[in-house]
């Protein structure tokens, strides 16, 4: 394995690393306490900028050998992820923005996932990255962690329906008796 992709592995790493300890010592004790649609908004807002994955796209930015599969699939997979991301603020707190959030959540996951799977099939170069660099290495990390920490959110409030909690319309859970 050249040394390039080497760096680039333990970059990934490192930042899962960093990102982990940030979102459990400073993120996660604050939304943990909040209702969920409170404690979505952040996140949401967060991965309203995946559009910024459309720069896979852009000659220049990226190397014009970087593999197309890789490219499109990163590009608008995030993109409709932020579309997403925007749709599920608009509906919440209702109901509908829970159920949103669910399909955000799954879908944003998955494009991730899929991104790295595309370039590892497509035997991605940390180089063909070019300015683009810092989107694996940087941002999807926290963008990954971030996804675990919504599902927990909403697992958190799925149970709190269960539990005889019911979601209201100004806060998010409320108890029913």
């Amino acid at each position: 394995m050249p040394q390039q992709m080497i760096l680039f592995f333990v970059s990934i790493a490192f930042s899962l690393v960093v990102w982990g300890v940030v979102t459990a010592r400073y993120i996660w004790p604050r939304l943990r306490a909040q209702a969920p649609a409170d404690a979505l908004r952040p996140i949401l807002v967060l991965h309203s900028f995946r559009y910024i994955g459309l720069a896979f796209l852009v000659r220049g930015v990226v190397s014009s050998d970087l593999p197309s599969a890789f490219a499109h699939d990163a590009a608008y997979g995030d993109l409709i992820a932020a579309v997403l991301a925007l749709t599920t603020l608009i509906l919440l707190p209702r109901a509908a923005g829970l159920g949103a959030a669910w399909v955000f959540n799954i879908w944003g996951m998955i494009d991730l996932l899929n991104a790295f799977y595309q370039a590892n099939r497509g035997g991605l170069l940390a180089g063909q990255l070019g300015a683009a660099y810092f989107l694996p290495t940087l941002i999807v990390p926290f963008l990954l962690i971030t996804h675990v920490v919504g599902f927990l959110i909403l697992v958190k409030h799925q149970r709190g329906v269960w539990a005889g909690k019911r979601f209201t319309h100004g806060s998010g859970l409320a108890n029913s008796g």
